[in-house]
């Protein structure tokens, strides 16, 4: 039985609020997925970061050659 690799899932956040953030790793982790970290792009004209990369990992299941099913794309302005 040959160990199976994780699966890393990157989801990009813009604009960075606590409320965008929230949602985003809610809907991710109600799909299976672990939370992982989150990443912030910073510029030089501000003190809030531009964007955020929220990561997810999850183990497939080991019977199922399938990779995991995406999900719905997100609504317009979430």
């Amino acid at each position: 039985m040959t160990a199976v690799p994780p699966v890393y899932k990157f989801v990009e956040v813009a604009p960075v609020t606590d409320d965008a953030l929230g949602a985003a790793v809610n809907e991710w982790v109600a799909q299976g997925w672990t939370f992982d970290g989150i990443r912030f792009v910073m510029t030089e004209a501000s003190r809030r970061p531009a964007m955020a990369f929220v990561s997810f990992v999850r183990t497939p299941d080991a019977s199922s050659d399938a990779p995991p099913p995406a999900p719905p794309p997100a609504a317009p302005g979430a």
